[in-house]
């Protein structure tokens, strides 16, 4: 779905642009209110903690963007060549930006569980994945007539197999878990989200809520309406994030003349993780900082082991393209979810501060500052095709 609009006036095409993104903003915020409040009222029903909700469905909703581009670009036939990057620049991202902001805004504090298996197991996996996708399947490198190095591997079928496989046998934990706290009636898991009054921003804002709020709260007793404004928080959130993506890039492309591929690697690349980003950053706000810390870990095991798995089966005998762009995100990923464990598990309150999201924060300017200078100074090595727009969009952001 693309909301590109392109006029033949330049102004009306400004206007209406500058509107659909306006709107965006919008619907990604009050999307994520709304998809947050749904997520943490399902979690006290159940009697679980907000964690195991943003790891499991927060987690796989704010992650079906890039589940649909992947299997979308798998089955075609010469396709496969930015899952990669659909799923490592995604999950560095993730970290290092979104976790880094949310944990500015408060203390993220974790669960001895998230410390001792979920953290371990996201790193795990992430190393899994490259060297799955570098030695299992075959690989060759060289250098090119200019002295940059290249890498040529793929990631085969039978490697998505084992992926899902971990997938699901994580699925399965959580749902144990789940089951578990249920049982004992943990109380973190009557912590509800619900708006702040410090959210109201004028007084005309104040008089429409202080109307709406009670019927609001009211209607969060019941288990359909929960469902509902979560499925309905989720749309907002995907569909909001397209608008803001689409009308940027029009902005940028063809009115301020903005060259494609510093459009991909600044605006598109961003604007493709403001689903994680406004989610993360909503609970955050709200005090509902399992969600906040479980849709990022729980998204990028996801990215990881499903998206990663569903490609590499779509992708049949042809595999997924795996190139030095993919090394260096992978290895950024890794160094990502060992920065969140070690953090977490060094610091005395067992949470992530703002030191650490200092720390993170930058770490993601260094990455894409490396990035920048890889493509057009430096030069170290060669991407599979660097004068694509599209792979270096893919390699960031995951799309």
């Amino acid at each position: 779905m693309s909301f590109k609009v392109i006029l033949s006036n330049s102004g009306a095409t400004w206007a209406v642009n500058i509107i659909l993104l306006l709107l965006g903003f919008v619907m990604l915020v009050k999307g994520a209110d709304f998809f947050v409040d749904g997520a943490a009222g399902i979690a006290k029903k159940l009697k679980i903690s907000t964690f195991i909700i943003g790891v499991t469905v927060v987690a796989v909703g704010t992650s079906a963007p890039e589940l649909a581009v992947t299997v979308v670009d798998a089955v075609k036939p010469d396709g496969g060549a930015v899952i990669v990057g659909n799923i490592i620049g995604s999950n560095a991202l993730n970290i290092l930006l979104i976790l880094g902001i949310s944990a500015l805004i408060c203390n993220l504090p974790s669960e001895k569980t998230t410390r001792m298996i979920d953290m371990p197991f996201l790193i795990f996996v992430s190393a899994l994945f490259l060297v799955l996708g570098v030695f299992v399947g075959g690989y060759s490198t060289g250098m090119d007539g200019e002295g940059r190095f290249y890498l040529d591997a793929k990631m085969t079928w039978y490697c998505g197999l084992i992926l899902l496989a971990l997938y699901i046998g994580f699925m399965i934990y959580n749902i144990v878990l789940a089951r578990r706290q249920a049982k004992a009636s943990l109380e973190q898991a009557a912590t509800v989200s619900a708006v702040s009054e410090e959210a109201i921003s004028s007084p005309e804002d104040l008089k429409w809520y202080m109307k709406v709020r009670p019927w609001y709260e009211g209607m969060q007793s019941k288990t359909w309406f929960l469902i509902a404004i979560v499925v309905f928080g989720l749309a907002m959130v995907v569909l909001g994030a397209q608008l803001v993506v689409d009308s940027a890039t029009v902005i940028a492309e063809n009115l301020i003349g903005i060259p494609t591929e510093i459009v991909a690697m600044t605006v598109i690349a961003f604007g493709t993780s403001l689903p994680e980003l406004i989610t993360s950053v909503s609970a955050a706000r709200k005090g509902d900082v399992g969600i906040a810390t479980g849709n990022i870990i729980g998204s990028n095991i996801a990215n990881l082991l499903l998206i990663g798995g569903v490609g590499a089966l779509c992708t049949g005998s042809r595999g997924i393209a795996f190139t030095m762009e993919g090394v260096v995100g992978g290895i950024v990923s890794v160094v990502a979810a060992l920065l969140i464990f070690g953090f977490t598990v060094g610091s005395k309150s067992k949470s992530l501060g703002k030191l650490s999201g200092v720390t993170m924060l930058l770490c993601f300017v260094a990455y894409y500052t490396f990035v920048f200078l890889n493509q057009y100074a430096i030069k170290l090595y060669l991407p599979s095709a660097p004068e694509d727009a599209a792979y270096i969009f893919g390699v960031l952001s995951g799309v």
